[in-house]
């Protein structure tokens, strides 16, 4: 069978260094685990691991519900901040939730790759994309005074410049490859990881990407009563808290997640208190 191949065990395994096997892949389990029909994703953009963006949502949900349930309803609009061309998280969670979504992203021709999702999805009354003009700026230019979102969501860029992303990239593979040795040296991590400049790195990497977007949310707490953001480096909450303190916000949550031998978590917070 094409893009399946023998592990070091012996096991049918996905050959995860062939991009093409991983679009697949996605495309199968939105198909069949969120009713999602149709999806496409551009060469070089980057493939999100579905797995992982579901349970941050799910955190997500779980924090809605414990003080007001009416707020997981499907009325409840959310922020994608950095939608990507994958337009992956408003996919998911309107299937799973009914959420009503806006996207916003720097890069347009990721914004007319996700809107091609959408169209292909009949989802156009549920999920709307705007264009974020400039790069500096996480929510000004994108929230309008008529705006009132229950969450924003966030994958921050992870690395501070082009050549660490790079250096990622290639450490991915080699984690890869020793996990399986079969494809060794085959591909260009490249070509199996994917992501564009925007989506991999910023000046300051995550860690300034965060502070800003906690120093512009301030402004914005009365139109959105959660802001979250995945957090990478566990090394990167201590300076997170003490932002978020600087600013007074009233409830800080941390939820960690975990798939196989990875650990991940992100960090929500509020100025509006959780009840």
């Amino acid at each position: 069978m094409p893009f399946v191949l023998a592990s070091p065990i012996g096991e049918p395994s996905i050959d995860f260094a062939d991009a093409r096997a991983v679009r697949l892949l996605n495309r199968a389990l939105l198909c069949a685990q969120y009713g999602v029909q149709h999806w496409q994703l551009p060469d070089g953009y980057l493939c999100p691991p579905i797995p992982g963006r579901a349970d941050y949502l799910a955190g997500l949900a779980d924090i809605l519900t414990e003080a007001k349930p009416n707020l997981a309803a499907a009325t409840a609009c959310v922020l994608d901040v950095g939608v990507g061309a994958s337009c992956i998280y408003p996919l998911l969670g309107h299937a799973q939730y009914g959420w009503q979504f806006v996207g916003s992203d720097i890069d347009q021709q990721a914004l007319a790759a996700a809107q091609h999702n959408i169209d292909a999805n009949q989802l156009q009354n549920a999920i709307e994309l705007r264009h974020q003009p400039q790069r500096g700026q996480i929510f000004t230019g994108v929230i309008q005074v008529q705006d009132r979102f229950a969450l924003s969501i966030c994958n921050p860029p992870f690395h501070a410049s082009a050549a660490e992303a790079a250096r990622g990239s290639a450490r991915k593979w080699r984690n890869l490859a020793q996990s399986d040795d079969v494809i060794a040296d085959r591909v260009s991590p490249n070509l199996n990881f994917g992501g564009k400049g925007s989506e991999l790195w910023c000046t300051g990497g995550e860690a300034s990407f965060i502070k800003r977007m906690i120093n512009e949310s301030a402004k914005f707490g009365a139109q959105v009563r959660w802001f979250s953001s995945l957090v990478a480096k566990a090394e990167h909450l201590p300076d997170i808290y003490k932002q978020l303190k600087k600013h007074a916000a009233k409830d800080v949550r941390t939820v960690v997640m975990a798939q196989g031998n990875k650990q991940s978590r992100f960090v929500a917070w509020t100025f509006s208190g959780s009840r």
